[in-house]
């Protein structure tokens, strides 16, 4: 995606508990699922030399926490996110704002996260989802609460108080009959549209018996995305969620008249908001027909994207393997993988500038044979694919079975 295009963003990754998702036989979302444990092996290679070189205050305290732990769990997770988190700031307008939905297993390393990524001045608050329900919790306090990180890239950024307004309890309605004067002539008066949310918000979570179910196993409920698209963004705006699951937060932007954009890993994500869109949005609503695409979407331009160079890094230990990945600074990623080993045969054999990095790296790693950031295959080939896709950009679109050769 471009970089400085979405108004809103909503996450709602995994939450690192360990353990597989699946939605029930016979429910809308039968055949969802998500693993929701992470090791090293979710963690490419290149993050880690990227977060060391571009990010060290992140690679700092990921190194930390790697050292916390015997396991690498928390960690691996931590680089997953720590990589898409950043890809959702440069996203981002700096009049933007973004919600990390999360819970306890990892609020507290995922705001230390979000302050080096956003900085602690781009903090706007931490929002508690209560979603009281029957427990049967005998030996700790019921958890009952997810937390909604909100962060923005600015202090020039939208929030629509007089769309989220509450209406008064029947105390405060009483107490503000008579006007509240208080010492020095200020009088005290409530707002007709009703008070802000506190940052604690009730809403009832989907359940089995609601019409909003899809049987998808980590759903929220509608209400609490409509609250978060009505207050962060103006109709026409663009909603990303880069974790959509069921798409509660697609429908309702369209709902609210939003443009929006949802990823998930899996197509049946496309499935489920198609069938919600027929079932719960209006009509009047519907004529914008989404369009479902699997393929890497070329860049527009219209914001810059900044460049980086295209590497090819070959180890003499490892004859006919080759390490092909992106960097601002390749002789800074051929110094960390020297640093790392014990022969330091590590060389640069093939460097280039792109602006096409990301798509490049991608499309070598699709054509040859690759494992995490080693790339098996002959040399000059891979070179040779690499100059290709520099000369013709639009074939980094073309399916494996157009290949150029």
């Amino acid at each position: 995606m471009n970089s400085d295009c979405v108004d809103l963003i909503y996450a709602d990754p995994p939450f690192n508990k360990k353990k597989q998702f699946t939605a029930p036989i016979g429910s809308s979302a039968e055949g969802a699922g998500f693993k929701d444990y992470f090791n090293m092996n979710d963690v490419k290679e290149h993050w880690i030399h990227q977060l060391r070189e571009e990010n060290m205050r992140l690679h700092g305290l990921l190194q930390g926490v790697a050292a916390m732990h015997r396991n690498q769990y928390n960690y691996a997770y931590l680089i997953y996110m720590g990589m898409r988190i950043i890809e959702c700031h440069r996203v981002l307008k700096d009049t933007g704002s973004f919600y990390l939905h999360c819970d306890h297993t990892m609020s507290h390393y995922l705001k230390l996260v979000l302050d080096i990524i956003f900085g602690e001045k781009n903090f706007r608050n931490e929002i508690v989802w209560f979603y009281p329900s029957m427990s049967r919790a005998i030996k700790h306090f019921p958890r009952k609460h997810d937390t909604i990180f909100f962060y923005t890239k600015s202090n020039d950024y939208v929030l629509n108080a007089d769309a989220v307004r509450e209406p008064y309890d029947e105390k405060t309605v009483k107490r503000y009959e008579t006007p509240v004067v208080f010492p020095g002539g200020y009088v005290a008066k409530k707002n007709p549209k009703g008070r802000m949310p506190y940052s604690v918000w009730q809403i009832p979570p989907v359940r089995n018996v609601s019409k909003e179910n899809t049987g998808y196993p980590t759903q929220k409920p509608l209400k609490l995305l409509r609250r978060i698209i009505s207050a962060s963004s103006n109709k026409g705006d663009l909603v990303l969620d880069p974790f959509c699951g069921c798409a509660t937060a697609c429908v309702g932007a369209q709902m609210l008249e939003r443009k929006w954009v949802g990823i998930d890993v899996s197509e049946l994500a496309w499935k489920l908001v198609q069938e919600r869109m027929r079932k719960e949005v209006p009509v009047e609503l519907q004529d914008n027909n989404p369009t479902f695409r699997v393929d890497v979407p070329q860049l527009t331009r219209a914001h810059p994207q900044y460049s980086k160079y295209v590497y090819v890094i070959s180890c003499g230990a490892y004859p006919g393997k080759y390490k092909v990945g992106h960097a601002t600074d390749p002789i800074k990623r051929l110094s960390s993988y020297q640093t790392s080993s014990l022969t330091r045969d590590y060389e640069i054999v093939f460097s280039v500038k792109t602006e096409y990095y990301a798509e490049i790296e991608a499309r070598i790693h699709m054509d040859f044979n690759a494992d995490h950031e080693w790339v098996t295959g002959d040399l000059q080939k891979i070179i040779a694919k690499i100059e290709y896709y520099l000369a013709n950009p639009e074939a980094l679109r073309e399916s494996n079975e157009k290949d150029p050769g």
